[in-house]
């Protein structure tokens, strides 16, 4: 007679809907920041050529402002993960005291960022985009000014999400990014088509749409009737060995972040910059003007690709988020076969989603890239690069961002940076350098698309590795499921 299938209630059916869904919009609400901007800054009014060069400058910020961002995520996630494993096991106490260690630790870290990015704001951008013309370089610093003056808030915006998040409360932080996005779009409206303030206005929209749900954020974590609550005006002091668990595993998750964002930064330079401007010149045919405007269409082609993809990739990376609550509390609550059970659910929920997000974006994509004020030769580039990488994301995405979210609420946060770093600069780095670059002659000049190859390499790699970590179930001595036999007992065994 066979054995009846254990049951688990930890997450029902219902309430992993209700806990992945709000992630997955609070993340599209989040991603349309820097899309409104781009998208409305390249139809303001103004000629072709300043709106184009504007819409560069932003974006190329972009890339800089997701980099701090992702590392204010990760110092989050980390703490959300010592949060959700304290939940699990019943330890409230816990899971209080670390969430006001990680509310003052984001904070501090990110007011340091901030002031670092304010002072080095010519230096920074000279370094990653100094070659581009002195109209999108001005631009550039101005947009990187403004923003740079949120980094506080979106640190104050990320610790609360993520404390809220590992009490399951997902509908307050969709809520709150909604608020973000209409504050966003409406002054973009005033600033940008009122007032005509171009650069700065969107600037300055998006600054006030990160500082006003960033409170709003706060006020929701310190109210009475949350499970982990933050009383603003209590009295504290870091502890040092909470700290320490704490950053145990946010160090490598933020190093791991960090250098993703900076390998699609660095990649990004390679189309920006216009380091293949003398293959652009055998393309074209004309002077060195011909070659700028061809540089220029590349690079309005890879930011139209790169922001619709954005979209596209949001489920990917809620349901990863939503990972760390759900593996994190099935860890806590110390049931290996539990955690197996709600790893695959994850999965099967990351493809679903995955693929008809992603099927969506596909069959809205004529209508999308032709939201964007640009040429229509950039246009045509934005769809080709696209059309590559959203059928290669259909089945690489979902073991790509979903399989690390997995490992990561496991605490074996040292294989995943180890992996993503690797994975990142041998295939993304690499191809995408040697694939828009004249400097290898026997090697195809391909623009944008040579991007875009990069990161689809990076993506099967990645997806490689993540498998072979979790079908080799080393991940479970990082949980503190399974231990190593002591030297006594393994002694004994024998």
């Amino acid at each position: 007679m066979g054995t009846a299938k254990k049951k688990y209630t930890l997450f029902t059916a219902r309430q992993l809907l209700w806990l992945v869904l709000p992630i997955v919009i609070e993340q599209i609400f989040s991603t349309s920041l820097g899309f409104f901007d781009s998208l409305m800054v390249s139809n303001m009014p103004a000629a072709q050529a300043v709106r184009s060069n504007a819409s560069n400058a932003i974006g190329n910020v972009d890339y800089v402002n997701n980099l701090i961002i992702q590392l204010f995520s990760a110092f989050a996630s980390g703490g959300a993960i010592v949060t959700s494993q304290a939940l699990g096991a019943g330890d409230r106490v816990r899971a209080n005291k670390v969430a006001k260690q990680l509310l003052a630790l984001v904070v501090c870290i990110s007011l340091g960022v901030g002031v670092f990015c304010l002072g080095l704001n010519r230096p920074l951008l000279q370094l990653l985009y100094g070659n581009v013309d002195s109209s999108t370089f001005s631009y550039q610093r101005t947009y990187f000014y403004v923003t740079a003056a949120s980094f506080p808030f979106i640190g104050l915006f990320n610790a609360c999400a993520a404390l809220l998040r590992a009490q399951r409360k997902g509908f307050s932080t969709m809520a709150s990014a909604a608020m973000s996005c209409v504050v966003n779009i409406g002054l973009n409206a005033v600033f940008l088509f009122v007032l005509d303030m171009g650069v700065l206005g969107a600037g300055l929209a998006t600054l006030f749409c990160r500082a006003i749900p960033a409170v709003f954020m706060l006020a929701l974590l310190s109210r009475k009737g949350n499970v982990v609550r933050v009383r603003v005006f209590e009295r504290f002091r870091f502890d040092r060995a909470m700290i320490s668990s704490i950053l145990r595993l946010a160090v490598p998750s933020g190093v791991e972040s960090a250098l993703f964002q900076l390998g699609k930064l660095m990649t990004n330079t390679f189309v920006n910059a216009g380091v293949y401007a003398t293959g652009a010149k055998s393309i074209t045919g004309v002077d060195e003007m011909g070659a700028l405007i061809h540089i220029n269409i590349q690079a309005n082609g890879n930011t139209i690709a790169n922001q619709i993809n954005n979209f596209a990739s949001v489920v990917g990376g809620g349901v990863g988020t939503s990972c760390l609550t759900v593996i994190g509390q099935s860890v806590g609550a110390g049931d290996l076969d539990q955690v197996k059970y709600y790893m695959k659910r994850m999965f099967v929920i990351s493809y679903v989603a995955n693929g008809l997000c992603v099927g969506t974006i596909i069959a809205l994509m004529p209508l999308l890239t032709q939201l964007y004020g640009y040429a229509e030769q950039a246009k045509a580039i934005g769809r080709q690069c696209l059309y590559f990488c959203l059928t290669l994301q259909l089945f690489t995405y979902p073991l790509s961002f979903t399989a690390p979210g997995i490992l990561k609420a496991t605490s074996d946060v040292k294989y995943v940076m180890y992996s993503a770093v690797i994975s990142m600069f041998t295939m993304r780095v690499s191809l995408a350098f040697l694939l828009t670059t004249d400097m290898f002659p026997d090697m195809p000049e391909l623009g944008a698309m040579g991007y875009w190859i990069g990161m689809c390499s990076d993506w099967v790699l990645r997806s490689i590795l993540f498998s072979a970590r979790l079908l080799s179930g080393r991940w479970k001595r990082a949980s503190g499921l399974i231990r190593e036999p002591a030297p006594a007992a393994a002694e004994d065994a024998r």
